[in-house]
């Protein structure tokens, strides 16, 4: 059975993009930051042994629209080695129905009928490979409150944003249990394994 990790960057006063999301769509004002590790060398070998690892990719429909399907990341369309999100199926979560989207090696497959059958669809494509939430925040939220995801990768970048989308929302979440801390120029890389969620009104 395949394993489910989220994985997300975050700011070290806690938030996933920076502020005026309208302004600055995507990742906000000063959001770039957040992902400034992945042009560094050490970053982006963290990032290539994630991709290795990795069968399934679910992702938000927020994210997919923002991004295009990453359509304007050429590295990912343009390079053969990545043969789109290398030839992996992506899992997009979404209220409104879309015919599947097949770009390169990859089908973008949308599903309606929430997290946790997302989850279960992206699990069943990767196999014995890891299935990786790649964001954004809500995403992490909810899939972290489903209780499928066992472990939660958080890339914490050198920076105070002030305002943004915040990661955590101040709801009860699930135990964290420390596994693994990873140090860059960029960000500090630090896993967790997730335990059982956290009763409402605390524990």
């Amino acid at each position: 059975m395949a394993l489910v990790e989220a994985d997300i960057s975050m700011s070290v006063d806690g938030f996933a993009t920076g502020p005026d999301l309208d302004a600055f769509p995507g990742l906000g004002k000063g959001g770039e930051q957040l992902h400034a590790w992945l042009d560094e060398r050490e970053g982006a070998r963290l990032s290539e042994a994630t991709f290795a690892a990795s069968g399934a990719f679910v992702t938000s429909r927020r994210v997919f629209d923002d991004t295009g399907g990453w359509a304007g990341h050429a590295k990912f369309w343009e390079e053969p080695a990545y043969a789109g999100y290398y030839g992996m199926p992506v899992f997009v979560v979404t209220h409104r129905a879309h015919e599947p989207v097949r770009t390169r090696a990859t089908t973008f497959t949308f599903i309606t009928a929430g997290v946790a059958e997302t989850l279960k669809a992206a699990a069943a494509a990767a196999g014995d490979k890891r299935v990786h939430i790649m964001g954004g925040a809500s995403l992490v939220q909810q899939s972290l409150r489903t209780g499928l995801v066992e472990r939660l990768r958080l890339h914490i970048a050198p920076v105070l944003l002030g305002s943004g989308t915040a990661l955590f929302d101040g709801a009860p979440g699930p135990d964290l249990h420390h596994l693994d801390t990873v140090d860059t120029p960029g960000a500090t890389h630090v896993t967790y394994r997730v335990g059982r969620l956290s009763p409402p009104g605390g524990r």
